[in-house]
């Protein structure tokens, strides 16, 4: 159902946002006949981020949890077909991850041997071996990187359309263009239990709700009087026109550390994404095109046959992030930091399409059962956010170059 269908007047559980994280959150409380699921979204289902996603997908990471949110997803998109009927396109092809510097490498290596206790199948290569691994790679200029073979990469548009489908095959209702506007709660100031939620046009009563508003998670929480530090900022991808050198398939993909450079094959070209830590933070929807000449140079010297080709496709979106790169997940707080019964928060750190099904399938186990086997999530919710937006926890050394703020200075 959509837009055009009348808000309920009661729902079991609302969710606000069907990008990738609501909507796959949609799903699995549905398929857990939670009750009656009602979707929230104020444009349509994947109209932000998650249909311009470049919809990289690996289990490395720098943290336990990441790697476990990591492995949670590909299994997940690896059973779609006999799961729900559909998929969201998960191809692996291997991942390298690539580093420049000597000191990285020693950093590199020990992170191997954590992942590998963690039962990951993951291995450093050399010089040599990682330009084996990815024949169009420069052979000088890096010092090899970590590979891990079951990473890969799904389509986002074709992601968008098997949650949507999933959800309402499961009995979700998806209410589009309708927008949230309030939330009720027993007791002054947002505190106590969630009772109802208020959009634009009704109020659904609920006792719970979940909110994955991804990059308008902040703007959402204001607007509901509370405060939840996930930033907003431009993302891009390109892809160049095809070449012979990218025919072969499959492809490596490979991260380039140092600049937080990614690129994968797409349709016979490359497809190439990047983030501008300098970047101030907020909405941004424009291809910066100067960075963009920036990050091509760089992707020329890391692969040269890329030097000469045209772009065929460039685009940018708005992608949400958090200060130590990991997910919020965890209950709602009002003024006083008390949580608010009822009310759950799922933001991905910047790794949507990555972390996506895990992240939604936590948050789902939390808002129905307070607790979840996946993860720890201990150290996840917002209470581990001073006053300043700064957390108190490791951060997820692997991500992309997000702002150092959540918020832009001034």
């Amino acid at each position: 159902m959509t837009g055009a269908v009348s808000a309920p007047r009661r729902a079991d559980l609302v969710v606000v946002g069907a990008g990738a994280i609501g909507g796959w959150a949609a799903y699995f409380a549905a398929a857990d006949r939670a009750g009656r699921v009602v979707v929230v979204e104020r444009a349509v289902a994947g109209a932000g981020a998650s249909s311009r996603a470049a919809g990289m997908v690996r289990a490395q990471a720098g943290t336990a949890v990441g790697t476990a949110l990591g492995r949670w997803s590909i299994d997940f998109y690896r059973s779609q077909p006999e799961r729900i009927g559909t998929d969201s396109g998960f191809r692996p092809l291997g991942y390298l991850l690539l580093v420049d510097r000597a000191r990285d490498v020693a950093i590199g290596r020990a992170r191997v041997v954590d992942q590998q206790a963690l039962g990951l199948d993951v291995r450093w290569l050399d010089r040599e071996e990682a330009s084996g691994v990815v024949p169009t790679l420069a052979r000088d200029g890096h010092r090899g990187g970590s590979y891990h073979a079951a990473d890969g990469c799904i389509d986002p548009a074709r992601n968008v359309h098997a949650y949507s489908l999933a959800l309402q095959r499961a009995g979700a209702e998806l209410l589009e263009r309708c927008e949230v506007v309030g939330l009720r709660t027993t007791g002054p100031g947002g505190s106590g239990r969630v009772t109802a939620v208020e959009t634009a046009t009704a109020t659904i009563a609920t006792p719970r709700v979940l909110l994955a508003a991804g990059p308008a998670m902040a703007e959402v929480g204001r607007r509901l009087g509370l405060r939840i530090p996930v930033g907003a900022v431009r993302h891009q991808v390109a892809v160049t026109e095809p070449h012979p050198a990218f025919a072969e398939s499959p492809q490596t993909m490979v991260y380039d550390m140092a600049q937080g450079l990614y690129w994968r094959e797409e349709e016979g070209g490359l497809l190439f994404g990047m983030s501008n830590p300098a970047e101030r933070p907020g909405p941004a929807a424009a291809v910066d095109w100067r960075y963009l000449a920036r990050m091509r140079r760089r992707l020329a010297r890391r692969v040269p046959v890329t030097a000469g080709l045209a772009l065929r496709r460039v685009w940018a979106a708005t992608i949400d992030y958090t200060e130590d790169h990991l997910p919020i997940l965890g209950p709602g707080l009002d003024r006083d930091g008390a949580p608010i019964e009822g009310l759950t928060v799922a933001a991905p750190g910047g790794h949507g399409m990555m972390w996506g099904p895990a992240v939604a399938r936590v948050a789902v186990d939390l808002a129905l059962q307070g607790t979840t086997a996946l993860v720890d999530t201990t150290d996840l919710g917002l209470d581990r956010f001073d006053a300043q937006q700064r957390s108190r926890v490791q951060v997820e050394p692997i991500a992309l170059p997000f702002p150092a703020s959540v918020s832009a200075p001034g």
